[in-house]
Formats: structure tokens, C-alpha cells, sequence
């Protein structure tokens, strides 16, 4: 427990010097966001603000992370490692394409199959090595499962392995751009992001208190889950990231995480929900990152069908409030108090399962 808060704590603090940091060297170099020609009018005065934020959010997570487990003196796990890769390596790709942009100064970075391709690669490492028998601890469990999960795993059937990276792969491709549409409004990711991982914290703790592992026969309800403990240190330390992050990109945002901040903390959340077996309970608690997404695609596929009619006044759904005259102050609380229902909801439907399964 003293990791958890160690990580936490730490990270918020650096993140807070670090992004207050990363503003004076970002503008000194003239690292500043490119707008999309056909958002918003409010937002051409976004033009310039410093972005790739997103570097403090991992920089801030990774080494919070390597002080506690220094600090704790314990050593990181196959699971926690497998997590930072998945954070790290989704925040490269980011990296990579908001650098093309502020070089190129132009709004579009990373073509499309290109930012694809840097994703899958990084989807099946993480999914290869997490199913790997080489990661099997002595109760003979991995990192992740070969079986769906929705609040843990569903004994009924066993997948291929084949199936089972390609399903790992739809659900990090999936979370890491679904949260990348959602940050298009001043803290709006930042805030909900910070919800979403400090429920996977609060998961992730109660995954260790009623493991398999720790009494001589296992009781009803229990989990088997390869490293919860030492996942909830990271998933502490990426809240305080975004903690720290949010004090700085609150409207007015005086930076922005780019996609280097966005892709990572998608990439987050999804090795986050693989590895705790509660891969269709990231469809509730980050609920909001799914409306984003399904927005775009039904305005996308409606403009098709109609060859030139819309849905919403313009996509993802945060700025279709913006059209219709919501303040994007009014727009990011409002989506926040979704994405407080949303976890909420979650959380209690994880614990209500708990309740059941153990007969209490």
C-alpha cells in the first residue's frame, strides 16, 4: 500500500513541476498546436499553445513508478512492466505524429496507416509476451488470460491464441484512439482520464485484498489476477499524472497533451482492463470514451449513406455542444459528471458481482 501512495503522490508532484516545465520550454521552441481548419471558430485562438504535454504525464508516471518500487524496495513485476511498455510505446507513436505536425506546421501528422501500424506493433508485442507460459507465476497464471473477461474471467471457453491477440488488439487500437477524440476540449481527457484510472486503483486494490492466492483454499469471489498490487501502483501514479497535468490544461489550457498524452493514456487503460480481466467493464467506466467514438462513426457512416447529411453539427459529440452554443467550459464539466455516473456505476456493478459470487 505504501507503493500505491508513494506513486500517486510522486507523480502528481512531478507532474505538476514538470508540465509548468515543459510550457517554458515548449514555447521558447515554438512547439505549438495547429488547429483543424473546420473546427470550431473558438478554437483558432487555441493556435499555438504548447502541446506534447503528454511527454510529463509519462515521463511523471514512469519514474514515480521506479522511485516507489526504490523506496518500497520491491521488485517491479511481469505485469507492471508489460503495462509501462503498453503506456510508453502507445505515447511513441503520439509522439511521433504530434512531431510531424508542429515540424511540418500543419494538422495533420502520422498518416492514418502509418499511425496504425506503429499501434499494431505495439498492441501484439504487448499481447504475445502477456499470454506467454514463460510469465506464469507459481500458481501457473499470466499476465493476461485466454478467455473473455467482463468482471473476471469466463471459464466457458478457452480461445486461441490467434483470437486472443486479435481481440487484445481491438480493445488497445480502440482505447487509445477513442481517447484521442476525447481530447478536444481544455481538460475534458485530463479530467475523465483521471476518474477512469483512480476506479482502476481502487479495482486493482480490491483484486489483492481477495486473491486466490493468499489463504490456503481459495473462497468464493476470489481473483486470479497475476499482479494487482503492484498494477494499482501505476495506475495511482497516472492519476496523479493527470492530476498534476490538469492544473495546467484547465481552461484556459496553457498546454495541451497531444496525441503523445492522449494514445498513451488509451493504451493505459486498456492494458489496464486486459490485465485485471475486466475487459468489457472498461466499456462502462470509460463510457464517455465510447460515446466519443460511436459519434464519429455515426456521423461518418450517415454522411456516406446520405452522400452529405450529418448526424451532429459536427464530430466527435463534445463539439456538437459547442455548436449548439454550450460555453466548452459547460461542455467539459457536464461530460465529467457523465464520466463520474459512468465509473460509479461501474465500480458498484464490480463490487455487486463480489457480493454475489462470494454469497455475502
Amino acid at each position: 500500500m505504501r507503493a500505491i501512495l508513494l506513486g500517486g503522490g510522486l507523480s502528481l508532484i512531478l507532474s505538476l513541476i514538470g508540465t509548468r516545465y515543459a510550457i517554458r520550454v515548449l514555447k521558447a521552441k515554438g512547439y505549438g498546436q495547429e488547429i483543424r481548419e473546420d473546427g470550431p471558430d473558438s478554437h483558432k485562438t487555441k493556435r499555438g499553445t504548447p502541446t506534447m504535454g503528454g511527454i510529463v504525464i509519462i515521463l511523471s508516471t514512469l519514474v514515480a513508478y521506479g522511485l516507489a518500487k526504490l523506496i518500497t524496495g520491491e521488485m517491479p513485476t511481469a505485469s507492471a512492466l508489460l503495462l509501462l511498455f503498453l503506456f510508453a510505446g502507445c505515447g511513441l507513436v503520439g509522439f511521433l505524429d504530434d512531431f510531424i505536425k508542429i515540424y511540418r506546421q500543419r494538422n495533420l501528422g502520422l498518416r492514418s496507416r502509418a499511425k496504425m501500424i506503429g499501434q499494431t506493433f505495439i498492441a501484439l508485442v504487448f499481447a504475445g509476451v502477456a499470454i506467454s507460459p514463460w510469465l506464469e507465476n507459481s500458481h501457473g497464471i499470466r499476465p493476461a488470460s485466454m478467455h473473455l473477461s467482463v468482471l473476471r474471467d469466463w471459464q466457458a471457453w478457452t480461445l486461441p491464441a490467434v483470437l486472443v491477440m486479435l481481440l487484445f488488439w481491438v480493445i488497445i487500437t480502440g482505447t487509445s484512439n477513442a481517447v484521442n477524440l476525447t481530447d478536444g476540449l481544455d481538460g475534458l481527457a485530463a479530467g475523465a482520464s483521471v476518474m477512469v484510472f483512480g476506479a482502476y486503483t481502487i479495482i486493482n486494490i480490491w483484486q489483492s485484498n481477495q486473491t486466490c492466492f493468499q489463504v490456503p483454499r481459495p473462497e468464493a469471489g476470489c481473483y486470479e489476477v497475476r499482479d494487482p498490487l503492484d498494477l494499482a501502483v501505476i495506475a495511482a501514479a497516472i492519476t496523479g499524472a493527470c492530476f498534476g497535468f490538469l492544473w495546467w490544461n484547465a481552461s484556459p489550457a496553457q498546454i495541451f497533451m497531444g496525441d503523445t498524452g492522449s494514445l498513451a493514456l488509451g493504451g493505459g487503460l486498456a492494458g489496464l482492463a486486459i490485465l485485471t480481466r475486466t475487459e468489457f467493464l472498461l466499456l462502462v467506466l470509460g463510457g464517455l470514451f465510447v460515446m466519443e467514438t460511436l459519434s464519429v462513426m455515426m456521423q461518418v457512416s450517415y454522411f456516406k449513406a446520405t452522400k452529405g447529411k450529418r448526424i451532429f453539427r459536427m464530430a466527435p459529440i463534445h463539439h456538437h455542444f459547442e455548436m449548439l452554443g454550450w460555453e466548452q467550459v459547460t461542455v467539459v464539466i457536464r461530460f465529467w459528471i457523465v464520466t463520474g455516473f459512468l465509473v460509479a456505476l461501474g465500480v458498484g456493478v464490480f463490487y455487486a458481482e463480489w457480493v454475489s459470487s462470494a454469497g455475502v
